[in-house]
């Protein structure tokens, strides 16, 4: 109805609108006819007009005058023609003496014309007219003209008026039907018939199909509807609707109820053998008609069933419960135990779970296998089942061999009449009797086909026994624990394998050497095996490595790559590289593990590893180290203040591109040097910088053992449950006194060889060790030899006395000798053997000025 009446609205403004612009336009085309004839006769008819045209200047006497008669007649332009056609005037001067744009044929007949054109200034309506001699002949002509839209202004203020006036209807009729469409929705709640029919229809089908009673009840107490349903519950008359309610022979209490009208909620009524809850409200509260509607249920089966729906609503709480509390840590045990604290008290007295040993080690039980007491949970604790820890052994009657032997639950209600159970241990059941409990519930612990044990649900507060629905709760509770329990089993499997694996690649002993006094600690993560490792390699010279190093991830992954590092590094040391130059080859070595380890359609390396490598040579107290995206070493001062160098820090193994360098740090006699991985000093809980303050005030301290300083470390910051691997090692340094290391510098000179012998033995003399004298004569005299022939200066020789004989000639070349065999015909090429013969160990070492050959003897 509203859109009907704002189209007709818009069809007469718009009608109106195109009658008031045909009008217009016609008026406007009359009037500039008009005015046009109107000024053009008037100039033609002019005093001095036909004698200015025979003029021997015609437009100096007809332009001014022209142009005012056109400014005060308020036409476009008067233009004054000779009967050529050629103008005299015009208001724009350059088209004066151009040919005039119109009809002139009939104008020289003696007529006057009126016609519309396109001119050079739009539309327009121009009159011509003759300029006549006394005796009738044409001398000139005289032409006016107006365009059409200097005539409309009629129009322009007619326009707006209409617009304005339609508007105005518009928002009336608007305004109107707004305010009708919002009456007749209000009173119809936005239906039309249509769905005023329907709404009835169902209304009064869903009223008499549900099933609860509903009566309305007018103001003067007299019934005006009731549906089937309550019509049924009340026994109702026929002709119940438009009578009394007290007229219809209910019991006095519901007839006083429904006749008062008062508000009641769930009120219970007696009506013959039915419980009936009352509902009622009036129907007045939102400007409705006077009276009241109650709704009456059948409450007589619900109270029953509402018990038995409470009784499932705790299952399922217990269900879910279940499902969030069992299995919040990969361990077998808790786990055992979570189960038992989420069954008790809600759904058995006592619960005690028995698992296989293999279960408990991560293992694959086998049939028959005992079990052993894992779990106890219990309203009390002085009940007499087996204590946790007891190896159990089930007899073959019972309920739990039965469900061990067939994979399936049974349930015992009354334990004293069950004699297969009571075979178990006569004196325990009976005292079990005795307690109180009386009902039993055997679930077998199983994922798939494997049996992993039992759960045993205990009954003896309540009196009921267990039935099938108990049997089928508890069946549902079992299954979801078991799934937790095998993944902790599987889980305990793979994590001892990788700690063994992890165990059995680091070193079980650290070797013998003199120059530093070790402590350390390995410390598995509780969550899985880390990649951590140490290391500890002695190398020429009385100096020794220390090497630590954190393989990313956690696993047998992470263990086995740990291991081919350590190899790596090893191997990497028996060159006797420096530190940055053996990271850079370590670094190598996992970019290509990682390429090995790369998974198919991926991008990215799977692995990656953190080292730090110190070389520290006690005849200097130097010690050089370099890491690779690794925490930075702690150094001890003698006076037990700590510190951490400034180490560059270098990008962790496996990026490659950049280089590593390496620090040299002058180490006090006793000082101690620390190193670690960053489980350490890092977890969730807290920041490495808050974890390396921690650390330096653990090891602050002095006069203490490497021994003592670890136990004080992982006393002051081992967290409880460690997420990470932790490698901790300690190394108290120790300096080789200057009276057991002697150096010469050599002249190269063959003679020199001779000179060198008879030093070396003179100080072997000193050190009580003439037993090495021959053959350590015979070692320097080789040695110094092929460097005086082979090598280039300076030429130097030092002797260290240590836990060997250490016997080193440098020389500024960097080749470096062979051992070969030589003929029986050769006369040289021997050296290197002998030197191999009679030396525990010999080799080559490369120095910024050049080489260093060494070898060892040992001491007598």
């Amino acid at each position: 109805m509203f859109f009907l009446q704002v189209a007709i609205v818009l069809l007469l403004v718009v009608a109106a609108v195109v009658a008031l612009v045909l009008q217009v336009r016609h008026d406007s085309g009359q009037e500039a006819r008009n005015r046009s004839l109107a000024v053009a006769e008037t100039f033609a008819n002019a005093p001095g007009t036909r004698a200015a045209l025979s003029a021997p200047d015609p437009t100096a006497l007809l332009q001014p005058s022209a142009e005012a008669a056109r400014k005060a007649s308020e036409v476009d332009f008067i233009v004054v023609l000779n009967t050529d056609s050629i103008r005299y005037t015009h208001p724009k001067p350059d088209r004066i003496g151009k040919k005039f744009v119109g009809t002139t044929a009939p104008v020289l007949a003696g007529h006057s014309i009126t016609e519309m054109i396109h001119g050079t200034i739009g539309q327009l309506v121009q009159a011509t007219v003759p300029v006549k001699a006394p005796d009738g002949e044409v001398v000139g002509m005289v032409s006016a003209g107006i365009t059409t839209e200097n005539v409309g202004g009629a129009a322009d203020r007619q326009l707006p008026l209409l617009l304005g006036a339609a508007g105005v209807a518009l928002a009336l009729a608007t305004i109107s039907t707004a305010l009708v469409s919002r009456r007749l929705l209000r009173q119809t709640h936005g239906l039309g018939p249509f769905e005023m029919t329907r709404m009835y229809e169902h209304h009064d089908a869903v009223l008499h199909s549900v099933r609860e009673g509903v009566i309305i009840v007018g103001a003067d107490g007299r019934l005006l509807l009731a549906n089937d349903e309550a019509n049924r519950l009340l026994d109702l008359p026929a002709d119940a609707e438009g009578r009394g309610v007290q007229e219809l022979g209910l019991d006095p209490g519901t007839a006083e109820l429904l006749a008062s009208g008062r508000v009641a909620t769930d009120e219970v009524h007696l009506v013959g053998d039915q419980l009936l809850a009352v509902n009622q409200r009036p129907t007045d509260l939102r400007d409705g008609p006077a009276g009241s509607v109650a709704t009456l249920r059948d409450s007589t089966e619900l109270r029953a069933l509402s018990g038995r729906a409470e009784i499932a609503r705790e299952r399922l709480k217990l269900l879910y419960d279940a499902g969030v509390g069992i299995g919040t840590s990969l361990d077998v045990t808790r786990t055992a135990e979570e189960l038992a604290e989420v069954a008790v008290p809600r759904f058995a007295d006592f619960v005690t779970v028995d698992l296989a040993d293999a279960v408990l080690d991560g293992r694959e039980p086998d049939a028959g296998t005992g079990l052993r007491r894992t779990a106890y949970g219990g309203i009390r604790g002085d009940a007499p089942l087996y204590p946790v820890g007891e190896h159990i052994g089930f007899v073959p009657s019972t309920p739990q061999a039965h469900s061990l032997r067939t994979g399936e639950a049974v349930v015992e209600p009354d334990l004293g009449g069950a004699p297969g159970w009571l075979a178990q241990d006569p004196r325990r059941t009976a005292q079990v009797v005795d307690y109180g409990i009386h009902s039993l519930i055997t679930v077998p612990l199983r994922v798939g086909p494997l049996v992993m044990g039992v759960v045993n649900f205990w009954r003896s507060e309540q009196p009921d026994p267990f039935d099938a629905d108990d049997l089928a709760l508890a069946e549902e509770l079992v299954a979801r624990a078991a799934v937790s329990i095998d993944n902790a089993r599987r889980y305990t499997r793979e994590h001892t394998m990788a700690v063994t694996l992890q165990r059995s690649l680091l070193p079980r002993n650290l070797p013998d050497q003199s120059a530093l006094d070790l402590a350390y600690r390995y410390l598995p993560a509780q969550a899985g095996v880390g990649g951590d490792w140490f290391d500890v390699l002695p190398l020429p010279g009385a100096r020794v490595a220390v090497v630590v190093g954190d393989v990313v991830g956690h696993g047998l992954l992470a263990a086995a790559t740990m291991g081919r590092l350590r190899t790596a590094v090893h191997n990497f040391s028996a060159l006797d590289l420096p530190p940055d130059e053996l990271l850079g080859l370590l670094d190598e070595l996992v970019g290509r593990i990682d390429q090995d380890e790369l998974p198919e359609d991926s991008g990215a390396a799977v692995t990656g590893a953190t080292c730090l490598y110190a070389v520290y040579d006690p005849t200097t107290r130097r010690c050089s180290v370099a890491r690779a995206g690794h925490p930075p070493p702690a150094v001890v001062r003698p006076d037990g203040s700590v510190t951490f160098p400034d180490i560059p820090a270098g990008p962790p193994l496996g990026l490659g591109g950049l280089p590593f360098e390496t620090a040299e740090l002058e180490l006090a006699e006793g000082s101690r040097l620390v190193l670690y991985t960053d489980g350490l000093v890092e977890d969730r809980e807290r920041d490495i910088d808050v974890g390396l303050e921690l650390l330096r005030t653990a090891l602050a301290g002095a006069d203490r053992s490497p021994e003592d300083t670890c136990q004080a470390v992982l006393a002051a910051m081992l967290p409880a449950r460690p997420s990470d691997d932790i490698a901790l090692i300690v190394a108290q340094t120790h300096a080789i006194d200057a009276d057991r290391i002697v150096t010469w510098e050599v002249p190269a000179e063959p003679a020199a060889v001779g000179e060198v012998r008879a030093s070396v033995a003179r100080q072997l003399a000193r050190w009580g060790l003439d037993e090495l004298t021959f053959t350590t004569e015979l070692i320097l005299s080789e040695l110094v030899t092929n460097a005086i022939r082979y090598g280039i200066g300076p030429i130097g020789v030092r002797v260290v006395l240590d836990r060997a004989l250490i016997c080193e000639v440098f020389d500024g070349s960097s080749t470096s000798p062979h051992l070969r065999y030589a003929a029986t015909t050769d006369e040289g090429g021997r050296g290197l053997f002998l030197i191999a013969q009679l030396a525990d160990r010999w080799g080559t070492r490369y120095t910024p000025e050049g080489k260093v050959i060494w070898a060892e003897q040992p001491l007598p």
